[in-house]
């Protein structure tokens, strides 16, 4: 355990898919001398990418955990996926890390993923770097890119580096060989011989003097508008050299009050610009000491805020942020905010008042079968623990004397399902147990029963994310399964506002149940993405019911919110208790439930608007195939937003049903020739056409 903790960085990569996390961090690890052998993703042999389906695939699925060392630093770093159907390891990496790098595609820019992991980012304040990478691609556009965070991301770049030259030497003049260092003023080359490991720093060419200057007169300008201490002021206006400690210090103080987000530049695949990367996350990026106290509820008491410090004299506290699950068992991972975490040891999982063994402590390394064990965990260590039986991802562990619950992980909802089923009846308890290992290591993937048809339905973020978990439980489970058509995740909400009645009455001999509640449903708009999509309040004074049946009849309702008329959750719904009757005899908790639960049902009734959900498109394609897909995608109910240049290709961005999406990447391909690229990711729930509402309602055309 290192107790320095001002030497500990925890970062994430973070990115669009594509965009070059994966070669970027297997850099990073072979300069560190974590790995001997520059892996690739092509060839599917990189550290962090160990999953069978990840090599076969060619992209992330997992988030990988691996500790490093770079000038004096402990880093614990995390590669993220980016495609959309696994954001759930992208925001449970953000919900514990203290820092990140941010890496964008060179020609591409900004893309709809992108915007994704940046607003993750924004959610959690995470302090990052930006890395604009694929320097050595046709149509690679630096000054565009830094352009795209700005305007699209409102973000505020400030680059440190600028590239020399750029594309390949196949298709450029001048391409892509190097960086200029704005805070030393020096050329920086890698050399090829021994892929990108040994440095040179040389004067800056004649050619690049004046562009250098002018970006380093940008960066000046910055840094002087953010220094309280005008120490940068004074000496630029006495004429004096600026010393590059300064700047750092001054960029390090920006960056982590997240003014700004320094731009570092390279190319992966030629090698070029990942140490002066790796020297920003040492210099700029926060260590536990430079993050505020985490904060949390008193189980006890939850209207009072206990705060823990990154001090391993303070009561242990930390967070469950990932179960990793296979046929040998379960390893919890778990960010350690404050005091010491020993094996053998218990401690209160305090959302739900239970006490948990630690067994052994970890370090694991990308593939979580590889690991290092323990004597003991402080603060800012990221490790791995056996021995849990009830935790889950989001749960607090703490001092079972001194409890705190930290705000959970909220993830977004699945919007796919696929009906699943055992080739053999007798795998089918396996499989339900396999189900239950799947949902509790991913929060994202869901399983339920179809009331109508009895049928098992596994729910997920999207089709790839269904067929990875289908293929896990064929390969790692070794189980026989069937899996149905995709289907669609639908949401139901409420039509109009209205009050109804519920009631809870019978009679049985001396003994029975009595509640009468007065709600009113009203339609409602969370106040943010991540809010809870359903709002229960009242109107009662004090004294019209005892809290123990006021509290029955608010989960009377949730319960009842939870399917609606055709089983589907209910969301953007306000509930609001306005009157309630009991009897002293025969009210009780069950009574003011089932009223509860019943007025759901009365306010549905006839009252009901389906929602489907909508996704954000973006298709990239050569302009001569613009006609036939915006044709095609007005055929899919789709609404086009936006049609943008991005070089020769055009960029369009449209908001579109799912339903009328699963057979689109096929589609794409054939209508482009091949040549077209689409992303899609989660946008909204919007409503469904009335004749989508009919069918459900009446599907044999009763």
């Amino acid at each position: 355990m290192n107790p320095s903790l001002d030497n500990f960085r925890n970062i994430g990569i973070i990115a669009h898919i594509d965009a070059g996390k994966t070669t970027t961090t297997e850099h990073i690890l072979f300069y560190a001398g974590v790995v001997h052998r520059l892996g690739t993703v092509d060839t599917g042999n990189t550290a962090t990418d160990y999953d069978q389906e990840e090599q076969e695939r060619g992209i992330t699925i997992y988030s990988a955990c691996i500790p490093f060392h770079w000038r004096g630093k402990r880093i614990n770093l995390i590669d993220t996926p980016g495609h959309v159907d696994f954001t759930a390891e992208v925001e449970r990496s953000l919900r514990v890390l203290d820092g990140c790098v941010v890496v964008f595609d060179a020609q591409k820019g900004v893309e709809a993923q992108s915007e994704t992991v940046w607003r993750q980012a924004d959610k959690y304040e995470v302090p990052r770097l930006v890395f604009v990478n694929k320097m050595d691609i046709v149509g690679a556009n630096f000054e565009k890119a830094i352009e795209d965070i700005r305007s699209r991301l409102e973000g505020s770049p400030v680059a440190l580096a600028i590239p020399m030259g750029s594309g390949s030497s196949k298709d450029s003049d001048n391409p892509f060989h190097g960086l200029i260092d704005l805070l030393e003023m020096k050329a920086l080359t890698f050399s090829a011989k021994d892929q990108g490991k040994t440095v040179f720093s040389e004067n800056i060419p004649e050619s690049y003097q004046e562009l250098a200057q002018t970006w380093r007169d940008r960066l000046i300008d910055h840094l002087t508008a953010l220094d309280n201490t005008d120490r940068i002021a004074s000496l630029y206006l006495e004429g004096k050299e600026i010393p590059a400690r300064l700047l750092r210090t001054v960029i390090r103080e920006a960056t982590l009050a997240r003014k700004i987000q320094p731009v570092f530049v390279g190319s992966g695949r030629e090698h070029i610009g990942i140490q002066p990367l790796m020297d920003g996350v040492a210099d700029y990026l926060p260590c536990p000491l430079d993050r505020p106290p985490v904060s949390g509820l008193n189980p006890k008491k939850k209207d009072k805020t206990e705060c823990r410090k990154p001090d391993p004299r303070e009561p242990f506290c930390g967070l469950v942020f990932k179960i990793v699950a296979d046929s040998h068992g379960e390893l919890a991972m778990v960010r350690v905010y404050s005091g010491i975490l020993t094996p053998g040891s218990r401690v209160l999982n305090a959302g739900k008042g239970a006490k948990e063994f630690v067994g052994k402590i970890f370090y694991t390394e990308a593939d979580p079968s590889h690991r290092v064990e323990l004597e003991a965990a402080g603060p800012g260590e990221i490790v791995g623990v056996v021995g849990f039986k009830d935790a889950i991802t989001g749960d607090t562990l703490c001092d079972p004397n001194q409890g705190i619950i930290l705000e959970k992980i909220h993830f977004a909802e699945a919007v796919v399902s696929r009906s699943i089923e055992p080739e053999s009846s007798g795998d089918r308890e396996k499989l339900n147990e396999v189900l239950e290992l799947l949902r509790k290591e991913d929060p994202t993937f869901t399983v339920k029963t179809d009331k109508e048809t009895g049928q098992t339905l596994m729910n997920g973020m999207g089709m790839l994310h269904l067929e990875i978990k289908q293929h896990r439980m064929e390969r790692d489970f070794r189980l026989k399964i069937r899996v149905g058509k995709p289907r669609v995740s639908y949401r139901e909400s409420l039509k109009s506002p209205l009050r109804v009645e519920g009631e809870c009455i019978r009679q049985t001999g001396a003994t029975g149940l009595f509640a009468k509640l007065t709600v009113s449903f009203a339609p409602w708009i969370p106040p943010s993405r991540d809010a809870d999509p359903i709002r229960v309040t009242h109107k009662l004074k004090p004294g019209d019911l005892p809290p123990l049946l006021l509290e029955a009849a608010e989960t009377g309702i949730r319960m009842g919110l939870q399917s609606g008329e055709l089983g589907y959750p209910v969301i953007n719904v306000q509930a609001t208790i306005e009157g309630a009757k009991m009897d002293e005899q025969l009210s009780n908790e069950v009574a003011f439930q089932v009223a509860g639960n019943q007025t759901v049902q009365l306010a549905l009734k006839n009252n009901m608007e389906l929602l489907e959900p909508v996704m954000k498109l973006e298709v990239t394609l050569p302009e001569e195939y613009l006609g036939p897909i915006t044709a095609d995608l007005n055929a899919r109910r789709a609404e086009i937003r936006e049609i943008h240049a991005q070089g020769k290709l055009r960029v369009v961005e449209a908001i579109v049903p799912l339903a009328k999406m699963f057979d689109y990447a096929d589609k794409v391909r054939s209508l482009s020739q091949g040549r077209a690229s689409s992303t899609m990711e989660p946008h909204a729930y919007a409503a469904a056409p009335e004749s989508v509402l009919q069918l459900m309602l009446n599907p044999y055309g009763e």
